[in-house]
């Protein structure tokens, strides 16, 4: 079935990305969750391909084409489609530490050892039939092995630390007038990390985040 899935997934550059077991009542009916999402900025060619033929405007545009892409995928294999947003909220990193025993880096974003910061679960198929998964391997943990931790300390505006994420400070920086470079190339505290790199999103995929998540 996964390899299925990933056939119909290729051509939005999208992959699956681990599968969770769900206890009975664990998230409504859902029995078990198939993870979607990228590892490097492969969709992004095929969401700004379908983003070029939609009206100016158009409100949370990538959540409407990872909706989209998955309609078919989810039909065919009698799932249904969960994003990120859809209320009451999902605890997607959660399942993905479930499904690739992943951890979080200092940033707070799952750090994978091969694609570092720049993978993402952005949406999950659920299924409500119980299924038996194997306990993931435990990958090594590149921070472990980080002794400078240089994303804590790129942040302009401070606002990443060991006791968390100063949410406020970062949104002040990035809408202000000094922010223009992580408007521009995306978060730096993000882009100091070491791990990666090859699979860094391109800055205007940055850009695109950046202005999503600053509401600009």
């Amino acid at each position: 079935m996964i390899a299925a899935i990933d056939a119909a997934l290729a051509p939005h550059g999208l992959i699956a990305r681990g599968l969770v077991a769900l206890a009975e009542g664990e998230w409504g009916a859902a029995r078990a969750a198939i993870l979607v999402g990228n590892e490097g900025a492969a969709y992004w060619a095929h969401f700004a391909r379908w983003r070029r033929e939609q009206p100016d405007g158009l409100a949370n545009p990538l959540d409407t084409w990872s909706r989209r892409a998955l309609s078919g995928v989810a039909e065919s294999c009698g799932a249904r489609v969960l994003m990120p947003n859809d209320r009451p909220y999902a605890p997607f990193q959660q399942w993905a530490m479930r499904a690739q025993g992943l951890r979080p880096s200092p940033l707070g974003l799952l750090v994978h050892p091969e694609y570092g910061l720049w993978q993402a679960y952005r949406r999950a198929l659920l299924l409500e039939v119980a299924i038996s998964i194997h306990a993931p391997d435990i990958p090594t943990h590149p921070c472990d092995a980080c002794a400078g931790k240089p994303c804590l300390n790129a942040c302009p505006a401070g606002a990443f630390s060991r006791e968390g994420f100063a949410r406020q400070a970062c949104l002040d920086h990035v809408r202000g007038p000094d922010g223009s470079a992580c408007r521009e190339r995306g978060c730096l505290a993000r882009n100091a990390c070491p791990v990666g790199t090859e699979f860094r999103y391109p800055a205007k995929v940055q850009a695109f985040h950046q202005k999503a998540f600053a509401s600009l």
